[in-house]
């Protein structure tokens, strides 16, 4: 499986396989994998704004 594929899948933008079995341990995998990807693109977009568009408002 390609990362892309797989980004695709934590962001729900794809459904998975159907045929592919799960295991529980996978399950636990891809939720810790999903939060920290969603806490990295919330601190990407903190740092965007404090960076860029926080100094627009202060003028």
């Amino acid at each position: 499986m390609g990362i892309w594929n797989q980004f695709a899948e934590y962001l729900f933008i794809k459904k998975r396989d159907p045929k592919e079995e799960r295991t529980q341990w996978e399950k636990y995998m891809h939720g810790m994998n999903r939060i920290s990807l969603m806490m990295f693109l919330v601190g990407v977009l903190v740092m965007i704004f404090k960076l860029f568009i926080l100094p627009l408002l202060r003028k």
